[in-house]
């Protein structure tokens, strides 16, 4: 296709936003005060180490399942309501389990941000 330019189309509302953004300038990161520097780094450690726990068990959990199946293949011949509960395993049990790691790393973050001074 010689002679034919090439044109990036993008809607009305693309175009707004990126005008915006030229005009405004960078947006900078506020600057905290030493003190408030320094809550903010213990916090971050500290919420770092909670993180620690929830994320083995999620890669324990994760990596596990592939091995129960593995040890236990009677489970793909073994059906509830018509369905192979290796198949049910895969596509019920994670979900429950991810929403509740995440809702007690969200508890454990949330009680290290009010203890900290």
């Amino acid at each position: 296709m010689p002679g034919h330019k090439r044109v990036a189309v993008m809607s009305p509302q693309t175009r707004l936003a990126h005008s915006r953004r030229r005009l405004r300038g960078r947006w900078r990161v506020p600057k905290l005060d030493p003190a408030g520097a320094e809550r903010a780094a213990v916090l971050y450690r500290a919420q770092r180490r909670l993180a620690v726990a929830p994320l083995v068990l999620l890669f324990v959990g994760m990596l596990g399942l592939p091995l129960v199946f593995a040890v236990f293949p009677a489970l793909d011949e073994l059906r509830l309501l018509g369905i192979p509960v290796s198949w049910l395993a895969l596509a019920v049990l994670p979900y429950p389990a991810l929403t509740l790691l995440a809702a007690w790393h969200l508890r454990r973050a949330e009680h290290a941000e009010d203890d900290t001074p």
